[in-house]
């Protein structure tokens, strides 16, 4: 590292605000490599836990926490007089959908929050995840009516779309190539020599929208490609046909073919709402509908109604109808090795189960506190407990669940992630 380097960071004042499962990374990386740095929340559990040391999400250790408030250069708060004097804003906050459309309360706030502190040199920078055009349209506006500046001319704003896996292990924060943009070429720049400070690389873009359609198109790709697998999945199981075994063997092909699973269906800030961002934004300004997204959505969003049909039918098999039976599922979380339960389909999948009136329960350790724990209770992974479930419903795979266990005192088992298998396990 050189001179240059080391005095740009020390000399920035970094603000993050929002410390959830985007901003918390960004906030202890900048940490690391020697950016003054204020996370923000407005989450006081979260600022307090912070503030002794305990992470709450799964990519970011107490350990990491601890680290770096003993650098110094670490302030987790909810005083938004804490944000003043900022050199670099990264705003990664969440946005949901309401009523089929993007809810930018968020985004208003923290930029409405920030906009009074914006000087004269300072730079802002949009992660959430968002349709084509809100870093100039939404967010610059309001950040030039309360500083009085004007994005480009005075102060730096851009886009960088957050990419974080969490529970990926070998592409996390730092690895994981950056795309980068600005509203401008000096904003670019800027945007640019922040990142390439915290990340191994960087990718810059014409312009924001480019930016912020690059993660929809990201994740829209996803989607719909689960979306093909889960009906063609459907569709093998009516058939006759092991879905799994065919997508090995096309994976066998070293040219056009990557491999999709089917799945319970699709969870986390990301599949279930960004495509649906990407829809809204084309019938809003085009008067068309994107035909794929529409689709996948439907395929995707029903695949809990799939798999609870699927025990049922299951359970009929074996003369046990669903009201009365004892159902045991593993994992809340939306995938494996995740505490993120966020737009997770075992929400569905168990509320169904209820309204059927299966008496339910559950056992995931990443996962501390579920909204459903009050109708189905936490167990744990006990022989005694397995074999008393009339159907374990495998819903999230994490690696730490003792599977042998399972098969061995399971009498039925529905598995929607092909993770184990016997004569006693049924797959998706």
């Amino acid at each position: 590292m050189t001179f240059d380097e080391v005095f740009f960071m020390s000399s920035q004042r970094v603000v993050v605000i929002g410390q959830g499962y985007v901003g918390l990374p960004v906030a202890m990386r900048a940490v690391e490599v020697g950016f003054d740095v204020v996370g923000f929340d407005v989450d006081e559990a979260k600022i307090e836990g912070m503030a002794a040391g305990r992470s709450h999400i799964d990519d970011i250790t107490d350990a990491d926490i601890e680290a770096a408030l003993a650098t110094g250069r670490f302030l987790p708060t909810r005083n938004t007089d804490d944000i003043a004097g900022f050199d670099v804003a990264v705003i990664t906050v969440p946005t949901p959908l309401h009523e089929g459309g993007p809810d930018m309360r968020f985004i208003v706030s923290a930029g409405e929050m920030i906009a009074p502190h914006v000087r004269s040199g300072s730079t802002v920078i949009l992660e959430s995840t968002t349709y084509p055009g809100t870093t100039e349209e939404v967010l610059g506006p309001l950040l030039e009516a309360g500083s009085g500046l004007t994005s480009g001319a005075d102060f730096h704003l851009g886009f960088s779309p957050e990419r974080i896996d969490p529970g990926n292990q070998t592409w996390d924060f730092q690895r994981t190539p950056k795309v980068v943009s600005g509203v401008d070429e000096a904003s670019l720049k800027v945007v640019q020599e922040f990142y390439d400070a915290i990340v191994d690389t960087t990718v810059p873009v014409k312009g924001t929208r480019e930016a912020e359609l690059t993660k929809l198109l990201e994740n829209t790709f996803r989607h719909v490609n689960i979306a093909l697998v889960n009906e063609i999945g459907m569709h093998a199981h009516a058939l006759g046909i092991d879905m799994w075994d065919v997508i090995r063997a096309a994976s066998s092909k070293p040219f056009g073919f990557m491999p999709f699973y089917p799945g319970p269906g699709v969870g986390g800030h990301c599949l279930p709402i960004d495509p649906s961002y990407l829809a809204w934004q084309i019938e809003r300004t085009l008067r068309t509908t994107s035909k794929f997204v529409k689709i996948a959505n439907d395929i995707n969003d029903h695949m809990p109604d799939y798999v609870v049909k699927r025990i049922q039918l299951g359970l009929n098999e074996r003369l046990k109808p669903v009201k009365g039976s004892r159902v045991l599922v593993l994992g809340v979380a939306y995938k494996k090795n995740s505490n993120d339960a966020r737009e997770t389909p075992s929400t569905q999948v168990i509320e169904q189960l209820l309204e059927l009136g299966a008496q339910v329960v559950v056992h995931d350790s990443h996962v501390d506190r579920f909204h459903l724990d009050a109708q189905a209770p936490r167990v744990e992974l006990t022989p005694t407990e397995v074999a008393s479930a009339d159907v374990v419903v495998l819903i999230t795979d994490h690696d730490d669940v003792d599977y042998d266990l399972v098969v061995e005192h399971a009498g039925y088992v529905f598995d929607s992630r092909h993770r184990v298998s016997g004569d006693n396990v049924e797959l998706l």
